[in-house]
């Protein structure tokens, strides 16, 4: 670790120590240590949790590594009194629950064959081996319950410089999964700084073509992570030089829109919103964004979503501040804000646009009001239950909202009783 300590991670004096890292610290995780030590099994931390923490960034999902095989993991973890789960038992990991607080616990693992989506393992109890299989060199950071960083392959000087760069050969590691280029472009949006490393670039563009075995799923997945990240349209750039953006989407991207849309998100202090970026970088209409769901299987939500970001002008929705009522009355408040930028974004309008930015507002100044009248109100003035009352109360609801929601008793009335006459045979 000598060298190491001259180029302490972020936030350190010396030799990285993460013994304060809250979740290392923590009893749950430190019960997960306890067992596997009880077999006279070593175990350490490694990968996201990691990496973060020697960044000074939040860790989330902590995963263990040990050369306990799967059934000494269970066992051992089940008579401490943990929850265990063989959650990936094919590939040597068991989720252990402590204090509700899951963990994921793998056997170290060389690779003995490789497919290009995943690969066939074996175990083994030697740390460099489990090291040399991971993806990049800031993954293949280990610390121990202490916190102490072992760094078997030189990670944590490529961490210390945010640099993303493939362990040993980058084509060779590409090759064992092709979802790995968009890992490239992931990491280097979210942790980079200065240029992508050129070795790895140019084996993503060698191997770009692999990207087309790949699971619609696991495409949709990882670029949506990358759409968020803080250097997104750096890596959007370099992905669409590369000829890569376009395997991924079948779209062409508008690198323009997508920094547009990026720009005011962070103006405004919205949320990064991954479909609204994936709308804006790759969809001119609604069939663009239908098909660009298909192609990378999204769910419903998000399906429905891109469709709405895709074809956010239509019908002058946000035209004048009472079009703009009866969108946020339907949509809600978090859709509407999200259309009002997609809308904005694809516009000639400016950044400071006036009109937009009242629009964008509007949520701020006017809350939808609750609809009037429920069914129930219907039935007590006459009419039996039935599809009838649904129609009448649809009927109400779109002249309610056309008319800018009036709240006049009487007007509303009168309109409830004119839809009423007007169903009856």
């Amino acid at each position: 670790m000598a060298d190491e300590a001259k180029n302490a991670a972020p936030g350190t004096q010396g030799e990285p120590d993460l013994a304060t890292a809250p979740w290392l610290a923590s009893p749950a995780c430190q019960r997960v240590f306890d067992a596997l030590e009880a077999g006279g099994y070593p175990a350490r931390a490694v990968g996201g949790a990691v990496r973060n923490s020697l960044m000074g960034l939040d860790a989330a999902d902590v995963d263990i590594a040990t050369p306990a095989l799967p059934d000494a993991v269970m066992k051992l973890c089940r008579e401490a009194g943990l929850s265990v789960h063989a959650t990936g038992l094919e590939h040597g990991t068991i989720t252990i629950v402590s204090d509700s607080v899951p963990f994921e616990v793998t056997t170290l693992r060389r690779d003995v064959e490789t497919h290009g989506r995943h690969a066939t393992v074996a175990y083994t109890e030697d740390w460099a081996e489990d090291a040399a299989r991971r993806d990049f060199t800031m993954n293949a950071i280990y610390c121990d319950r202490h916190g102490g960083v072992h760094d078997p392959l030189g990670g944590l000087a490529d961490l210390i410089e945010r640099r993303v760069r493939f362990i040993g050969s980058a084509q060779e590691r590409i090759r064992e999964d092709y979802l790995r280029i968009l890992r490239f472009f992931r990491f280097f949006a979210a942790y980079g700084q200065g240029p992508i490393d050129p070795e790895g670039l140019g084996s993503c563009v060698k191997e770009r073509d692999g990207l087309r075995s790949l699971s619609a799923e696991r495409i949709g997945a990882e670029l949506l992570k990358l759409l968020v990240a803080p250097r997104a349209k750096e890596a959007l750039k370099a992905m669409q030089e590369a000829g890569i953006d376009s395997i991924v989407t079948g779209l062409e991207s508008e690198l323009d829109r997508f920094e547009k849309l990026a720009t005011l998100e962070m103006e405004l202090g919205a949320d990064r919103d991954p479909i609204g970026r994936l709308a804006a970088l790759a969809t001119n209409n609604a069939d663009d964004a239908r098909m660009l769901a298909s192609r990378l299987r999204l769910s419903n939500a998000e399906r429905s979503g891109l469709v709405h970001a895709a074809d956010c002008a239509r019908d002058g929705q946000f035209a004048d501040e009472t079009r703009q009522r009866a969108a946020l009355y339907r949509l809600g408040e978090a859709a509407y804000r999200s259309q009002c930028l997609a809308a904005w974004a694809r516009s000639e309008a400016g950044l400071k646009d006036d009109g937009f930015r009242r629009c964008y507002t509007l949520p701020d100044r006017w809350q939808p009001l609750a609809m009037p009248f429920k069914g129930a109100d219907i039935i007590a003035r006459g009419v039996a239950p039935g599809p009838e009352v649904g129609k009448i109360l649809k009927g109400f609801e779109e002249w309610w909202v056309k008319e800018d929601f009036p709240e006049d008793a009487n007007v509303l009335l009168g309109k409830l009783d004119e839809l009423i006459v007007a169903a009856r045979p």
